[in-house]
């Protein structure tokens, strides 16, 4: 038989999980967190302690109370002293972040970058100099405790490699490995496909939260997806799982970056409403997928057509979808966003049409709270991940 936990494994279990009420709920009250976790005040009181004398939190008294009585202190996220380093890399811009504790932007850098060929030289190089820019501006008595990168690709679990990423033109690219060894943190830098970690993110801190089962649809170029059910992102055996952009709803129909034809990306995608709109080749990114949509709510006949079709297939791959994986939520990012939003009306009729009645009638579609910064705080949380995990063992060697 199996001996039960220690009483240091339940220490180390209980200051994880205090750690992340106060990560993703902001400042808390000792009193709240032990309604929340079922521990008796003595033992918050001792937790956040523990955690106090680590400066991963602080305590102070609320700045108003209602209450009669001695207040309870309120527990807060040192997030000017701890924090991470996230990443976001798209088709068309690269973003760098110093996040703190709790989820705020403490500083970030954007560069635009050119559309082509993958260079993973000017990739990393890009980044590491952003992140030493940042890195020198902060004070002596701060610490980073992780790293992360997302990046609109199959990522392999293991080793961070990007194993295909045919609208970056980047196959088998070791940016792990590459961003790791360049920034010489003493850790590893963590990468995640972009739209898993949106939802993870979106999750954590969007309109999701509290959501058990939800899929996160990322439009850049193509359409990425990721699926959380019962409270687990859907990763697959490797981590490619919830590439729902290659779901091919139109059999036939138009040639795919995948080399397939009628996959959902290649019948929403960008290239496909900036051609239906006669646009194509004229103008690219998020700008025209933005402009498009604006230019459909003036009346323009060729927007609204091309918005429409679209519409209508991302409607279809939606409920196809929802018949498989029942989601309490669908939430629509990047290009997606505002694509939903010129096209509500041909993605819900679709959906009305062709999910199963049961699947879809307590189905709520969103855009992402988090808006153009989803990716990048979920790569941030991707870097968190393992002061959550242990706090106390993580910040010892971060500082050592």
């Amino acid at each position: 038989m199996r001996a039960g936990p220690s009483q240091e494994e339940i220490r180390r279990h209980n200051l994880s999980a205090l750690l992340r009420h106060v990560h993703l709920g902001g400042p808390t009250s000792r009193a709240e967190l032990t309604s929340r976790m079922g521990l008796n005040r003595s033992t918050i009181m001792a937790l956040t302690s523990d955690l106090t004398a680590a400066g991963l939190v602080r305590e102070e008294l609320p700045r108003e109370t209602r209450r009669a009585g001695r207040p309870s202190l309120v527990v807060r996220p040192e997030s000017a002293r701890v924090y991470v380093l996230a990443f976001d890399i798209g088709v068309d811009r690269m973003v760098a972040a110093r996040v703190g504790l709790g989820g705020v932007i403490l500083d970030r850098r954007e560069a635009v970058r050119r559309r082509g060929p993958f260079d993973l030289e000017e990739v990393v190089g890009t980044l590491v100099g952003f992140a030493r820019q940042m890195l020198r501006k902060t004070r002596p008595d701060t610490v980073c405790v992780g790293a992360g990168a997302a990046f609109p690709g199959g990522v392999c679990r293991e080793d961070g490699v990007i194993r295909f990423a045919p609208n970056m033109g980047a196959t088998d690219v070791p940016l792990g490995r590459e961003l790791s060894r360049r920034l010489g943190l003493g850790f590893p830098v963590e990468v995640g496909n972009d739209a898993n970690l949106a939802a993870l993110a979106e999750q954590a801190r969007g309109f999701g939260v509290g959501c058990q089962d939800l899929i996160f649809l990322q439009g850049d170029v193509g359409i990425g997806g990721g699926v959380i059910t019962g409270g687990r992102l859907l990763g697959g055996h490797e981590g490619y799982g919830g590439e729902v952009g290659h779901m091919v709803v139109n059999p036939g129909g138009r040639v795919c970056s995948c080399g397939a034809k009628g996959c959902l990306e290649a019948e929403v995608g960008e290239r496909a409403l900036l051609e239906l709109a006669g646009r194509y080749g004229s103008q690219g990114g998020r700008d025209a997928v933005r402009a498009i949509v604006e230019a459909a709510g003036l009346g323009d006949r060729a927007a609204q057509k091309a918005l429409s079709r679209v519409g209508d297939w991302l409607g279809l791959g939606v409920a196809n979808l929802v018949n498989i994986f029942n989601p309490e939520m669908v939430v629509f990012g990047g290009t997606l966003r505002e694509l939903y939003l010129g096209a509500a009306a041909q993605v819900r009729s679709r959906i009305t049409t062709e999910a199963l009645a049961a699947s879809r009638e307590t189905l709520r579609l969103r855009t992402s709270a988090l808006g153009e910064d989803t990716t990048l705080m979920g790569a941030a949380e991707l870097a968190f991940s393992r002061i959550l995990a242990d706090p106390l063992a993580v910040l010892a060697r971060a500082t050592s």
